[in-house]
């Protein structure tokens, strides 16, 4: 049984899913100093974006009045055993509490009170929920100091489903607690007795709950207090559930549920590249929920093989797909997990969305219209519907390009205009071009993992012949950077964040990758205070800064961050994940909100409150501390660490790793145990850990030393051809970049 706040709509509510298709819902509403709020009025009033365990053990989160910012009403619940769940409303200010039970999306059943009769009994009231094709049943106790303030309602129909309402009176810091109990009932058995809510029960559960949920999560502490909150806070409040299969998934956020045709919302809404980065956030904590959204993007998947811009139940965008960055997700969450069945899962998926990007169409290939090897966004018309979006219907073919970019309104789409003959833009992009080399070589490398040499060596040869075309044609030695080509090959001279994805497909030459540096650190087209601005700082439509002319964008950010690491430009990228973190944890720490994208002048939040991929600005940060890549291997520490940050609790693989970062040096500890200190600060790449050796390619700027706790008090370091044995507190590591093994040896 799956058990969360799963509808949308409902942040302040849980959803009892019992099986696919069918389950239960109750939300709560209030009313304070004439105002009502409930359903997404609670996003414009959240006042504190408290813990979600993904497991459902502890979750709180509080709202405000718009009289003042202080908490008006705070939730709090705790899943207890597999079908049931305790949680607590707590009003601060004199208020009406409205308890909501409803059937979401298209589940259906009855409400009425427990046992028949619709009268509280002492301080308790207690309903109860029947699934009518099944034998099941939902009875919540409702327990209020004054059970004189119950005033019940009989069951009313609303446009969304049958609601059951009861209202409590509450007075300044008043509670209203809850036990709700699924159950499969029997025609034979005696309706059963709701569940009664024991004085002072509910409280102490929640507050141990609160305390085991602490003390195992992913936590920050230090310079960058409160760091990986901002990740796993958000991003689990934000999952929600796809109501006829059973499958969670993590939507673009709350919002972003689409309507569907004939009025209504649709049952879900999901989008392609917000999806697949999003999974990436989740496995931080969840691998389970991080894999539940790879799957849920990868089922959108239509029969022609496009993973579509979005898609929900009952439409989709047919004509368009979104970045292609799905194998370079499945491929981190494989090295961060060792699970490879979610590897043969996405592969057949992955390599069909491959294919459909070179498919062959008129002339020429589906987004390589000229067919010269380079690719273009564009858009199927003949698979183009009448959308249940107003503003899709509204669109042209130039605009439904430009949204299968991502970047839905970047100033370089200006320079490009629609070709009718072929459905793409005249204009063959770095970034697409970029991101379906990056795609080719995880194919590849997934392929080697799935031991399928003929893929392997299919998409090895689509990588260096892309890589080979982007850089004889999209190269401008002129401006030092990869820029868009038109067709009549004149380089549009526009720069955006997204022109830097060469990087992290690995295409550009050392000497290339240096002019890029020298281009992203120069303050009149890309550095500052507030980085990276969408489109360059000189370019005319950056002053904009409207959406992605000119505003900073968290995928960005962190696509560019992972190629800065990939070339070995540590500076620069501990200098990004920093400026990256400063943003998200501005608004965080203030206001407990998660931007959408920020205003690259001011470092000013803008867009939705609650954006799925806003936590992208955190976890650069999270990588500067512990990351695994294709390209790295595990890959622990910073040769620029921020001021003395710990991170502690990540999981990777069967370990729990803890990493304090600071100026002064590494302290690397494992399940909780000390494996290394550093008295200067370090990078561990290629990691490879037994219980008494630690093999990796260790650099650091400075000689220094280890402390090295692996077994025994003396050690064999070999550094790179030379092997010695040394005192474990004492390891001497020259300058420089080195093969390193600290093997725990008898010797004394």
């Amino acid at each position: 049984m799956l058990v969360g706040p799963f509808d949308p709509i409902a942040w302040t509510g849980l959803v009892f899913c019992t099986a696919p298709g069918r389950g239960f819902a109750f939300r709560f509403a209030f009313e304070c100093n004439g105002e009502r709020f409930d359903g997404y009025d609670f996003l414009n009033i959240v006042n504190e974006v408290g813990p979600c365990a993904p497991d459902g053990s502890y979750a709180r989160v509080a709202f405000a009045g718009t009289e003042n910012r202080s908490p008006t009403m705070i939730l709090e619940w705790s899943r207890s055993g597999a079908a049931k769940c305790i949680g607590r409303v707590t009003m601060t200010r004199p208020s009406i509490l409205e308890f909501r039970a409803y059937y979401p999306w298209d589940w259906t059943g009855s409400w009425s009170a427990a046992g028949g009769q619709a009268k509280a009994t002492g301080s308790h009231v207690a309903i109860r929920g029947a699934d009518g094709q099944n034998p099941e049943a939902l009875y919540v106790t409702l327990s209020h100091t004054k059970s004189e303030s119950v005033i019940h309602e009989k069951p009313t129909v609303s446009t969304e489903a049958a609601e059951y309402v009861l209202r409590f009176s509450m007075a300044s810091d008043d509670t209203v607690e809850f036990i709700a109990d699924a159950m499969r009932e029997t025609p034979s058995s005696i309706v059963r007795e709701p569940p009664e809510v024991d004085d002072g029960a509910v409280g102490r559960l929640l507050s141990a709950a609160a305390q085991r949920y602490a003390d195992k999560r992913v936590a920050v502490d230090g310079h960058w207090n409160g760091l990986g909150a901002s990740i796993t806070n958000n991003l689990h409040w934000m999952v929600a559930l796809k109501p006829e299969d059973g499958v969670r998934y993590t939507p673009a956020g709350r919002r972003w549920i689409f309507p569907r045709l004939g009025g209504g919302r649709d049952h879900w809404t999901v989008f392609c590249w917000d999806a697949f980065l999003n999974a990436l956030e989740l496995i931080v904590e969840s691998p389970e929920l991080a894999t539940e959204t790879l799957q849920s993007v990868i089922e959108t998947q239509y029969e022609n093989g496009n993973i579509p811009n979005w898609r929900g139940r009952y439409f989709g965008t047919r004509d368009r797909s979104q970045p292609p960055i799905g194998s370079f997700v499945a491929l981190k969450l494989f090295l961060r997990t060792g699970n490879l069945r979610l590897l043969e899962k996405a592969f057949p998926a992955l390599d069909k969305w491959s294919r459909w990007w070179r498919a062959p169409k008129g002339g020429g290939f589906r987004r390589d219209g000229n067919g010269n090897g380079l690719y273009e966004w564009g858009c199927d018309l003949d698979l183009l519907q009448p959308s249940p979006a107003k503003w899709e219907n509204e669109a042209d073919p130039h605009q439904f390009a430009a949204w299968e970019s991502g970047q839905d309104d970047l100033p370089n789409w200006d320079d490009a205009s629609w070709v009718s003959e072929t459905e793409t833009f005249d204009l063959e992009s770095v970034d697409l071009n970029s991101l379906l080399a990056l795609d080719f070589e995880c194919l590849r490398r997934i392929a080697a993992i799935l031991d399928l040499p003929e893929k392997a060596a299919e998409y090895g040869s689509l990588y260096d012949s892309l890589s080979l075309a982007i850089n004889e044609r999209l190269w401008d030695q002129d401006s030092g950077m990869y820029l868009d080509r038109l067709w009549d090959g004149r380089f549009t001279k526009r720069m955006a964040a997204s022109n830097f994805y060469p990087l992290l497909a690995g295409i550009a030459p050392p000497d290339r990758a240096k002019q890029m540096l020298a281009t992203l650190f120069d303050e009149q087209k890309f550095w500052g205070q507030y980085v990276l601005p969408s489109v360059s700082r000189d370019d005319p439509a950056f002053s904009d800064q409207q959406y992605w002319r000119g505003t900073i964008w968290p995928p960005t950010n962190y696509l560019v961050y992972q190629g800065l690491k990939r070339y070995r430009f540590d500076e620069a990228a501990a200098a990004l994940a920093e400026r990256s973190v400063s943003l998200i944890l501005e608004s965080w720490r203030s206001s407990q909100v998660c931007r959408e994208n920020y205003d690259s002048r001011t470092g000013e939040g803008g867009g939705q409150k609650y954006q799925s991929w806003g936590p992208l600005f955190a976890l650069t940060g999270i990588e500067e501390f512990i990351d695994v890549t294709p390209w790295d291997g595990l890959r622990i520490g910073s040769m620029f660490p921020p001021p003395s940050t710990t991170l502690d609790r990540l999981r990777i693989g069967n370990r729990q790793w803890g990493v304090t970062l600071s100026p002064s040096g590494l302290q690397l500890c494992v399940n909780g145990k000390k494996l290394l200190n550093s008295t200067k600060p370090i990078v561990l790449r290629y990691i490879e850990l037994t219980s008494d050796r630690l093999n990796a390619r260790l650099q650091a700027a400075e000689d220094l030393s280890l402390d090295v706790s692996i077994g025994s008090s003396n050690v064999s370091l070999a550094v790179d051809s030379e092997t010695t044995v040394c005192n474990a507190s004492d390891v001497r590591i020259p300058v420089g970049e080195h093969s390193v093994s600290i093997k725990a040896t008898k010797y004394t």
